[in-house]
């Protein structure tokens, strides 16, 4: 809780336990004790002017607690913004207090009702707005955990080779800094000096702590764990991830969604509409009266008209629909979904068309062993493998490395067969490729069919065994595709692997359909095909790792970048950034959205249905203003606390 939300907070307990003293003061200990010597209770004390005393007791409390409010109204109408809540409950209320004057000294103090309803308005207003604020906060906390990633300084070496404090702003790409342990990095940049552990945790999610040494890169809004490290800045602060991300959060509710458009329309035509309507209401039907010879129910109708007044203020609309939304951003960010904006919140609800990138997106886009035959040789065929390949910088050889290290090729002369793969003579003559190179050496080898790059593995050209290495498909993402085959999305795959590796993915995992032997303006057409095709109603979502794929982010309707951290691409280009490269997260953000949309509806009917009942039973006599507060605080609250719910999944 916030100093102010305390501030205000005591300010209502304070005002709150005023006025139900002068209350019960009124009501109990005088008019039902001693409702002889005090009929009218307090304003019994001084005959015909006692009310004087009331109204002072209760519109002491009144200015204690809306002063602000009335301030608002009083600068709004200078600035020319008549028609807000701040204006209609200082006029309801202000006129709450003229009428119960009047009715005072019209009846020589017996009729003094009016005072203690005015004060209470205004009094529950504030409840209402305390809870407005509380809300918004406890939102923005999980939004505003992401703000930790900003660095407070960096240091940066100057002329003289000393390392002094400056704004990040104030580096230049070129220029060496200084990290010690504890401390943020706070530009993107290579390590030129020094070995550390870096905690990336609040960017990637990732608990482990990331290796960095000579030659490393860093991203800034990590932090160094262990030891001192130099740093050459290789983006400016204004360019630096954490400075795009931090643009990105920020800036999260200015694009506004549908609904949240619809309520501001409706608020700027609504509210001069009832403010009309109670003037009509408290006029006309008083004329009406006098002219068949009643003058004297001017303030019966004023007093309705009053209570229409305090029913009509839209504060559960104009409060609850942008704080659903504010929540389920609130929501997707404690998940480390960013969204950025209610708009896009909007359209992924409706999203039923997803299309994926295979590789980076759906597969982890490294390759790795990811089969071995026969499995019984499998140690001595990676171990001749690794001896051939040890030389090699090609991402395949790299696989085969990882899975057998620490292997001694020294004694072996390597020799590279371009385009068919290594001959490695030593203790003995080792052939490792492809088919070609089986059949250049006259090996009688064992096809492999399974999907992926095959190595043949021949010993003193005899056949070993051959290696599968493939691109790794994620673990998530089976069952998130699962999801949104459940919920009837269509699910589509485009790749530029050729269709025997893009079958086999898509049957792992269940897809609806591929294509296949792409390059990146394919991409581009298939995307525009599918946006050509569907109706209105529907959405399409591209999912792509936001480096290759800028251009069919931006095109659909909804882009979700996956491996955004230090992605300018990712960032800049999508509509939905998934900051831990989970795919999970589009299961979670689309449950997030469905729920925030389901709130958003319940919060609108609600409202409307309850506010109307009330205007007509204010209109109609039947509602006083105590039940108008309820109409108007007390659903606002309801509302209030219904659209908190829309930052959890369940």
């Amino acid at each position: 809780m916030t100093k102010k939300q305390k501030r205000n907070l005591k300010r209502i307990v304070i005002s709150l336990v005023l006025f139900l003293l002068v209350k019960l003061t009124d009501d109990v200990i005088l008019t039902k004790l001693m409702p002889n010597d005090f009929p009218n209770g307090i304003a019994s004390i001084i005959p015909d002017y006692g009310w004087i005393i009331t109204f002072a007791l209760y519109f002491g409390i009144y200015v204690y607690i809306g002063y602000d409010v009335i301030r608002k109204a009083v600068l709004n109408i200078i600035n020319g913004q008549v028609f807000d809540e701040n204006f209609l409950m200082s006029v309801a209320t202000i006129g709450a207090f003229g009428l119960g004057i009047y009715t005072s000294i019209t009846t020589n103090g017996i009729n003094i009702e009016g005072f203690d309803e005015a004060c209470a308005v205004l009094l529950f207003y504030q409840v209402g707005e305390w809870f407005q604020s509380y809300a918004v906060g406890k939102s923005r906390k999980s939004i505003a955990s992401l703000m930790d990633i900003r660095p407070d300084y960096a240091n940066l070496k100057n002329q003289d080779g000393i390392f002094e404090e400056v704004d990040p702003s104030l580096v230049n790409i070129g220029d060496i800094i200084q990290v010690k342990p504890g401390e943020k990095i706070p530009l993107d940049g290579i390590v030129i000096n020094g070995n550390s552990s870096i905690d990336t945790k609040a960017l990637t999610g990732e608990s482990l702590p990331q290796e960095v040494g000579v030659g490393s890169n860093v991203i800034s809004g990590t932090v160094n764990l262990q030891g001192t490290i130099e740093v050459k800045v290789e983006k400016a602060f204004y360019d630096s991830t954490v400075s795009k991300i931090l643009d990105l959060v920020e800036n999260a509710s200015s694009q506004k969604s549908k609904s949240e458009n619809f309520i501001s329309v409706f608020a700027k035509y609504y509210t001069p509409i009832v403010v009309i309507s109670a003037v009509c209401l408290a006029v006309i039907p008083s004329v009406i009266k006098g002219l068949m010879g009643d003058w004297g129910t001017w303030s019966i109708w004023i007093y309705r008209a009053l209570s229409f007044l305090v029913v009509s203020c839209p504060c559960a609309l104009v409060i609850s629909i942008p704080l659903s939304f504010f929540a389920g951003l609130g929501g997707s960010s404690k998940y480390g979904i960013l969204v950025k904006g209610s708009i896009h919140l909007e359209r992924f609800n409706k999203a039923n068309i997803f299309v994926f990138d295979k590789t980076g997106t759906l597969t982890k886009g490294n390759f790795a062993v990811v089969g071995v035959y026969p499995e019984e040789k499998r140690e001595e065929i990676l171990r001749l493998a690794a001896i051939a390949e040890s030389q090699s910088s090609h991402p395949i050889a790299k696989s085969i490395i990882k899975e057998y290290e620490n292997v001694d090729s020294n004694k072996y002369v390597l020799e590279n067969i371009s385009g068919k793969g290594i001959k490695a003579v030593g203790e003995t003559e080792i052939l490792c490729g492809n088919e070609k190179l089986m059949e250049l050496f006259d090996v009688n080898y064992i096809k492999n069919d399974d999907v992926g790059t095959i190595v043949y593995v021949a010993n003193n050209n005899q056949f070993v065994g051959s290696i599968v290495i493939a691109d790794e498909i994620k673990p998530e993402a089976k069952e998130m595709i699962s999801y949104l085959n459940s919920i009837g999305a269509k699910t589509v795959m485009l790749t530029g692997d050729n269709e025997k590796v893009a079958r086999h993915v898509a049957k792992e995992l269940g897809l609806t359909e591929f294509k296949s032997s792409l390059l990146p303006q394919n991409k581009v057409e298939e995307v525009d095909k599918l946006l050509a095709s569907k109706d209105d109603s529907e959405y399409l979502c591209f999912v792509g790792d936001g480096i290759n794929d800028a251009p069919v982010l931006m095109k659909s309707d909804i882009g979700i970048s996956m491996g955004g951290v230090g992605s300018d691409a990712a960032i800049e280009a999508s509509d939905i950034v998934l900051m831990h490269d989970d795919l999970s997260g589009i299961a979670i953000g689309k449950k997030i959205a469905k729920k925030t949309m389901k709130i958003v509806k319940e919060n609108i009917v609600f409202a409307l249905l309850v506010k109307v009942i009330i205007l007509i039973l204010s209109a109609l006599g039947f509602a006083n203003m105590w039940i108008a507060v309820f109409g108007d605080v007390g659903v606002a609250v309801i509302a209030i606390i219904n659209a908190m719910r829309a930052s959890r999944i369940n």
